[in-house]
This record gives C-alpha cells, structure tokens and sequence, in this order.
C-alpha cells in the first residue's frame, strides 16, 4: 500500500554512540529521499506536478539568464550562455539558480543599465504568465506546507487574487504557483539596489558611483532590520540569507563602464518600470514558520 503524504515521516532510533551520532543526519537525509522515491512511485501524479514545477520554473531562470545574454551580445560584450546550478534532493528547489560568465568589460553605461536590467525584466515577463495559471488553477486545500511553513504571497499574487476573487487564505499550492512564488522571490533578490546584483547595475547606471554605494548601504540595513523582525514576528530565519549576501554583495567592487553618457528618457522610464516590477515582486516577509 502506498503511504500517504501526511505520513511520510521518518523514524528512526535515538542514537547511542559517537559513530551513530556522527552518521545520524547523513542516514536521515537519505531515508527521507528514499521514502520519497518510494512515494512518487506508488503516486505517479506527483512526478507529473514535479516536471511541471521544473519546467515552469527553469524556463523563468532561463528567460532571466538570456535577458543578460542577449543583452550583452547586443553590445559586443563577451558572455557564455547559461550555467544551471543543480540542487540536491530536498534542498530548496532543486536547484540554485543559473548565471552566465561575463569575460569582458562592459563598455558604456546605456550598455551596464541595458545588461543589468534585461535579465531580471525578461524573468519577470516569463514569471507572469505562469503566475496567472497558477493562481487561476488553484483549488481549496491547505495553505501549510508540512503544516509548518507558510508561503506569503508577493503583491503581484495579491493583486491578481483580486481581480479574480481569489481566496488566497483557502487554497492550497500547485506546481506553477510555486515556480511563479520562487521565480518571483529570485527577481526581488536580483533587483536589490547592492553591488553587482542587477539592480546594483540599474543603480549604478541611474545614479552614479557615489549613490551606488550609500544605496547599497541603505538596503543591506533596511534588509537587516527586516531580517529580525520577520525572525521575532514570523519565525523565518530567510531574511538573514537576504543580509548575508547582500553583505557579501557589498564588499565586491563594482566596475566603471569605459563611457558614462546621458541614458536617455526612454530608459529612465524603465528604470521606473523595474522599481514597479520589484514592488510587484518583493515581499519583506516571503516565509512564516510556524
């Protein structure tokens, strides 16, 4: 007979000895991936769900990482394509994003504003429509993961909750949910005004050197600060991930374009455009663990 979903959980004896002590977490880790197997087995629909979550969410890291590709070939810049960082079974999504090497410098300012910002904007429009089928495909169930940790919807979420009549509170997740959810939360990251994420770059290109760094400064103490709030108020400890890159991010130098023309109107406006698509898309409590 095939487990339930609700009782896959893992049971083992307490250990006894250093040696059982030291292989406690290694055997625990790899009887949860095997009860898993055995589960997707008996459940074939689950693995069905599991591509579907995969596809949906690589094909926004993809977007995301050719937006910065094609960009660069725009402007001669050399780039590789996409490198996709595998994740082991049961850590985070099963993967830890994707990136592409830039190998050469980045010529003009238009040019930095043009390659920082096409990745994160591309992702966006990708996420979009896989956050619509999501939502629109979401059926009562509920809103707890292993009742004990709860995915708090980005605004975008909320706002097409609502002009649907969406009942959010009453339904449970489903594969493109979760892909536009962690897509989403990816593009929030990427468009944080710090060091050389993407949205360093945008900042850079807009505002200079100078207000590059005290921005950047700005974020990594509002992000600490929100970091211990949601760690008293939601029993996250995902806003410290948040601070630790960023502080990272900050230390890393951020390179001088060769020229630094005007950047005309037209990219203003997107400069406008993407701190909405970062409105739409962070959220200052993303996880509550309960």
């Amino acid at each position: 007979m095939a487990p339930e979903a609700g009782n896959l959980e893992v049971k083992m004896p307490e250990p006894s000895r250093l040696i059982e002590y030291l292989l406690y977490i290694p055997e625990y880790y790899l009887r949860s991936v095997g009860q898993l197997l055995d589960y997707t087995i008996h459940n074939p629909a689950i693995l069905g769900q599991g591509l579907t979550f995969s596809a949906a969410l690589l094909a926004i890291l993809l977007a995301h990482e050719m937006g910065h590709y094609v960009a660069c070939r725009r402007y001669g810049v050399d780039a590789t394509l996409p490198f996709f960082i595998p994740a082991p079974p049961l850590f985070l999504a099963g993967t830890f994003g994707a990136f592409i090497k830039i190998k050469s410098q980045i010529p003009s300012r238009r040019a930095l504003f043009d390659i920082g910002l096409a990745g994160p904007l591309a992702g966006f429009v990708v996420a979009l429509p896989v956050a619509l089928i999501g939502l629109l495909s979401l059926r009562p169930g509920p809103a707890l993961l292993n009742h004990a940790i709860t995915f708090n919807d980005p605004l975008l979420f909320r706002l097409i909750a609502a002009g649907f009549h969406i009942r959010l509170a009453d339904a449970g997740a489903n594969p493109c949910y979760m892909a536009a959810w962690l897509g989403l939360l990816v593009t929030s990251l990427n468009l944080m005004p710090v060091g050389q994420l993407d949205g360093g770059h945008g900042t850079f290109a807009v505002f200079g050197l100078t207000a590059h760094k005290w921005i950047g400064r700005i974020a990594f103490v509002t992000m600490a600060a929100l970091a211990v709030l949601g760690w008293f108020w939601h029993g996250s400890p995902s806003g410290f991930l948040y601070t630790v890159l960023l502080a990272i991010m900050l230390k890393v130098r951020h390179p001088q374009p060769s020229r630094m023309e005007a950047l005309g109107t037209a990219r203003i406006w997107i400069a406008i455009l993407t701190l909405f698509v970062f409105a739409l898309c962070f959220w200052p409590f993303p996880i509550t663990i309960t």
